[in-house]
């Protein structure tokens, strides 16, 4: 089973931060696309014409996208370019607004304040900080203009008398207006409170994963490591101590942890790893698919799964004990309709023809208890070249009634060439 990790991550939009006009949010869209910034201003200068649209848009990639790191400032023929799409763009967005809602002109000058004066606020503050590329002073006093312009917009709409809230209770509208207005100044300010969260959070899970495989490191490999030099003049038993290890951490890293009784693939792997630290042979377990929880939970199937599992352990002891074979090699495959296990080993072999009646090991532990679940056990062996046994069993008790519906297309032969 082949398993394909995608590497890298995919690009992110970011603003502009050395080379930004206001917030770096059409010179941040430009170079994530390709495209000259030019014609990404001119897009948003024509979607804030339709009703505020490019407005609102430009606002929210200014929230959610972060600053870049780029640090070479935008020219001069720039900066003039893009203060005339802005002005531009002011000046569509009123006459649109004024022309579709037959808004005053009053009213209109209050809303062009308001979003000016956030503007200028939220440039300054921005939602990473206060710029360090200017002084402090001039910073606080631009903020500060930003503040009034905010506060001048919305006093406007209080006081002025065609206002579609003029006929609001002067009580309720003082606290709206002072809601609004302290929303659209502190945007900012809840905006790095909430990065500084998910940093937060991220940093402690990072923080967490780390302690999680220092202590399972500790616990595994370093006392493995620990053992293996205490008994470094004992080849066979380093090199089980080894393979030992080595299965553990990767069933730790990539494997689903699944316990043996919710699985059958964990059930054969856990009989391997139980022969081969008893035995010493070193077992290569490979399984394809997985039957269900609820298959192994069913009462009436349970007894059935477990007789696979106890015969492909028998299976496993006898190669270990009587093979001579360095390594022995474990495939279970989940179908649709049957799962097959078949154990191979390339040690001295047997006759079966010469094996003594009183040898119950491959006839009651094997056969039987397979047909007993319903299932069937086939094994060949050849004196010199080793012995595969290959064990099937039903998914379905219907199946399992009735054999014929559950035999395969291709002979038992063939799946020992397979194997092979």
């Amino acid at each position: 089973m082949r398993s394909t990790t995608r590497t890298g991550t995919e690009p992110r939009l970011h603003r502009r931060s050395g080379g930004k006009v206001i917030a770096g949010v059409c010179g941040g869209v430009a170079d994530h696309l390709g495209v000259d910034v030019f014609r990404v201003r001119v897009v948003f200068v024509v979607l804030a014409a339709l009703a505020g649209a490019g407005v609102l848009a430009y606002a929210l990639l200014w929230f959610f996208c972060p600053a870049g790191d780029d640090t070479v400032h935008a020219e001069p023929r720039e900066r003039r370019q893009a203060y005339g799409l802005v002005v531009i763009g002011i000046i569509a967005l009123a006459v649109n607004g004024m022309v579709a809602t037959s808004a005053p002109a009053q009213s209109m000058l209050a809303i062009l304040f308001v979003l000016g004066g956030a503007s200028l606020v939220w440039r300054e503050a921005d939602v990473t900080g206060i710029s360090s590329s200017q002084s402090r002073l001039i910073t606080w006093v631009r903020v500060v203009f930003g503040a009034l312009f905010v506060i001048a917009g919305l006093v406007l709409v209080v006081v002025s008398p065609d206002t579609p809230l003029a006929g609001m209770n002067p009580i309720l509208l003082a606290v709206l207006v002072t809601v609004v207005g302290s929303v659209l100044l502190t945007v900012p300010v809840w905006m790095r409170m909430l990065r500084a969260l998910n940093e937060e959070r991220a940093a402690r899970i990072r923080t967490d994963e780390r302690e999680e495989i220092a202590s399972h490191l500790h616990d595994s490999v370093l006392q493995t490591l620990a053992l293996i030099q205490k008994q470094a003049d004992r080849p066979d038993t380093v090199a089980r101590l080894a393979r030992s290890q080595e299965r553990e951490l990767r069933q730790w890293l990539f494997s689903d942890r699944a316990r043996p009784n919710e699985s059958l693939a964990a059930a054969i792997s856990a009989v391997a790893v139980e022969v081969e630290d008893t035995y010493g042979p070193e077992i290569e377990t490979v399984t394809v698919g997985d039957v269900t929880v609820d298959e192994l939970r069913d009462p009436a199937r349970a007894r059935a799964w477990g007789a696979l599992v106890a015969a492909a352990r028998e299976a496993l002891v006898n190669a270990a004990k009587h093979s001579g074979a360095d390594k022995i090699d474990v495939y279970c495959e989940v179908a649709d309709n049957e799962v097959e296990v078949f154990v191979r080993d390339r040690g001295v072999g047997f006759d079966l023809d010469t094996v003594d009646p009183d040898r119950q090991g491959i006839t009651r532990s094997i056969r039987g208890r397979m047909e007993r679940a319903g299932g069937t056990a086939h094994v060949t062996s050849t004196p010199g070249r080793g012995t595969n046994v290959g064990l099937t069993l039903p998914r379905t008790p219907e199946i399992a009634a009735d054999p014929e519906k559950s035999r395969p297309d291709k002979s038992h032969a063939e799946n020992d060439q397979e194997i092979a």
